[in-house]
């Protein structure tokens, strides 16, 4: 608990804050990582170069400062983190390196102006931060451990492997115990933890890209290339590329996530589901579950791609569009090729937009989940907020570090 004077000190720091956030984070990852190499496996080094990691923990410290008398108004956000703390396998334990480092950086960046009573103040609102999160961790941890039979760890084989599309391959993973798996939350995503030649065990999310219940995980995988010079390129997914084949054994976390189809759907507002590129592994998780368990529901689906070659799952789904007459789906291609427009295969052309929203909800209320490039997400966001549709009917995930899409 908070003393008043700490909580008043706290509310003065945020325009220091707001300032000298980034600064500040970059500094704390720096000195960690130094200090604290043991820890280095929990994070994505393209995260740490494209910067949207310390933009991510910026924001997040200086919206708990703004929030300092009200954490409840952070709900959402801190449900997000300790989800995916519990997916890499982030315990009590590692809270004070993290404590440590984060009161040294504002010392040793703030300098003289980090007065005693700031550092106090700070140390006692990370604590109270710190123990919120250890205690839903470990709920978290609780309820794998009920509902999948397992934490931590566990080894699957790769059964088998298919291109979903010219740079996205699909694993399907099976428990090498053999014991049963319970169906994961429409949305969910798993841990893989792999050791690539010459590198340390490094583990990465990836959403669950096939229906809820059926007898394997299955993820999709794009192959992600450097972005720009000197970035790295896709550790991971270069490795699960080339290297990982059929029969080969790899570590799997229990399912995690929050961006979940919702338990109780309104079945009187149609559900629209947008996927850009590979965001949408976990939609078409949703998909499926949504034309099992909502049969009396409009459910409108939008796949938005590049290209054809690089669409993902296009022969699934045009198996759901033939199946289920409450679907109806649309694709759009920013920059079809020449080989798309003679084959065909997609319904329109550029970017998602209020012509195409009106074609196919009209005026009507509707509930949208999103997934897809922050560009994608923050164009479509705006979209929909600029049609009136409440932003409790707006769900969205990023892939990576959670960024603003009012921005």
């Amino acid at each position: 608990m908070l003393s008043a004077a700490q909580l008043d000190v706290i509310k003065q720091t945020v325009p220091v804050l707001q300032e000298n956030g980034e600064v500040l984070t970059r500094h704390f990852y720096q000195r960690m990582f130094l200090e604290n190499p043991e820890v280095l496996a929990f994070f994505n080094p393209a995260h740490q170069h494209a910067g949207t990691q310390q933009r991510a923990l910026a924001g997040a410290i200086c919206a708990y400062a703004q929030n300092i008398e009200n954490p409840a108004a952070l709900a959402s956000a801190v449900e997000l983190i300790a989800q995916k703390h519990a997916s890499l396998g982030i315990r009590a334990e590692h809270y004070p390196i993290v404590g440590q480092n984060l009161l040294a950086s504002i010392q040793e960046v703030l300098g003289e102006a980090a007065t005693p009573a700031i550092i106090d103040a700070w140390a006692a609102a990370y604590g109270v931060l710190a123990d919120i999160f250890i205690n839903r961790e470990q709920q978290i941890y609780d309820d794998q451990q009920a509902s999948f039979g397992w934490s931590g760890f566990k080894r699957f084989v790769v059964e088998k492997r298919e291109m979903a599309s010219d740079n996205i391959v699909s694993f399907y993973l099976a428990p090498e115990d053999g014991q049963p798996l319970p169906a994961h939350q429409p949305g969910q995503y798993i841990t893989l933890r792999l050791t690539p030649p010459g590198s340390d065990p490094v583990m990465r999310n990836y959403s669950l890209s096939n229906r809820p219940g059926a007898s394997r995980y299955r993820i999709s995988v794009k192959r992600e290339p450097a972005l720009e010079a000197g970035a790295p390129a896709g550790l991971c997914s270069g490795f699960l590329h080339d290297q990982v084949k059929e029969g080969d054994v790899v570590e799997l976390a229990p399912p995690c996530g929050e961006f979940t189809l919702g338990a109780k759907p309104n079945a009187e507002k149609p559900l629209v589901l947008i996927a850009g590129g590979v965001g949408i592994t976990p939609i078409l998780s949703m998909l499926y579950a949504a034309l099992e368990q909502q049969s009396g529901r409009q459910v409108v689906f939008i796949q938005c791609a590049l290209n054809g070659a690089v669409r993902p799952f296009a022969d699934e789904l045009a198996t759901l569009k033939e199946d289920y007459a409450n679907l109806k789906s649309h694709v759009r291609l920013s920059e079809p090729q020449d080989a798309d427009r003679r084959k065909g295969g997609y319904d329109s052309e550029g970017l998602l937009d209020n012509a195409l929203l009106d074609q196919l909800i009209g005026k009507q209320q509707a509930e949208f989940y999103l997934c897809g490039p922050t560009p994608m997400l923050r164009h479509v966001w705006q979209l929909l907020k600029a049609r009136g549709v409440d932003e409790a009917d707006i769900h969205f995930e990023f892939f990576g570090p959670a960024g603003d899409l009012a921005a």
